[in-house]
């Protein structure tokens, strides 16, 4: 469901796009939970992690790459803004 904000939707389509380049084979806006439902391995975390880092050009701090982190487009979102990369 689109926000009533054209900056988050471009972070989310921005979000999904990486995980598809990541691990083009899964349908990640059906997933309830990317880890638990086997989408994301501590791989993919890492790489997904560079991937935010470099595109939104914030640092996530190494206490937040916990899987809960990285369970849904929104729980990423979060992340990447408590990590001072989207106002």
């Amino acid at each position: 469901l689109p926000s009533q904000c054209p900056v988050i939707d471009g972070v989310k389509k921005k979000i999904l796009e990486m995980l598809a380049e990541l691990r083009p084979e899964f349908d990640y806006e059906n997933s309830s939970n990317f880890v638990e439902d086997g989408l994301l391995d501590s791989f993919d975390i890492v790489s997904l992690t560079t991937m935010l880092e470099e595109y939104f050009k914030v640092t996530i701090d190494g206490m937040s790459i916990v899987p809960e982190n990285y369970a849904s487009v929104d729980a990423i979102l979060a992340l990447v803004k408590s990590s001072k990369g989207v106002n």
